[in-house]
């Protein structure tokens, strides 16, 4: 997948150069080795989706699940904006499943800070439509879970070391102001 945004879009929270590291290292390593690993397999005309609610755990379910992951995370992200916050029927389920905004930025704040591992942090949507903070390490996603994810930040350190070094909590506080709602909105009326 292209970049959904310039290069510089996302200064000064994420620069150029952890883009070209993040984008163009670590996903492109991602997408060559998929695609060595899948000729001449049932996977080879998958969908990425496909591929990561069937492939077993190992390397052609963590190739097509960080694949898709980065991509998602991606298009969760946009140029910076003031007072950055989710509007209609996405707001109201927001305050209705974490009593508020702030408290919800609180809650999956909080989890991507403490979460242990290397990984994602994820609000989903689950079968009955409510809402859900879950963390996930490696290459894990919430499909496999049968939740719908809606948001997603990246917590691996390649995200944000070269920026913001080992203050995973400064990148997690200033990455709010990224986050694309429009598009969190649409997945979240799937």
């Amino acid at each position: 997948m292209e970049l959904p945004f310039e290069k510089n879009a996302l200064l000064p929270i994420i620069n150029e150069e952890t883009l070209e590291y993040h984008y163009g290292k670590h996903h492109k390593a991602y997408v060559d080795k998929l695609n060595s690993l899948i000729p001449w397999t049932e996977f080879e005309w998958k969908s990425l989706e496909e591929i990561i609610k069937t492939a077993p755990i190992g390397a052609i379910f963590n190739n097509a699940a960080q694949i898709r992951n980065h991509n998602f995370y991606r298009n969760c992200l946009r140029a910076p904006k003031v007072d950055n916050a989710p509007i209609g029927n996405l707001a109201q389920e927001i305050e209705k499943a974490f009593w508020s905004f702030d408290e919800f930025v609180k809650k999956i704040s909080d989890s991507a800070v403490n979460n242990f591992w290397s990984g994602w942090t994820w609000l989903v949507k689950n079968q009955d439509w409510s809402l859900e903070i879950i963390n996930t390490s490696n290459a894990g996603n919430p499909m496999t879970l049968w939740k719908k994810p809606l948001l997603t930040i990246d917590i691996w350190e390649h995200a944000y070391y070269i920026q913001h070094r080992n203050a995973r909590a400064n990148y997690i506080q200033e990455i709010f102001s990224l986050i694309n709602w429009d598009f969190v909105q649409v997945e979240f009326e799937k």
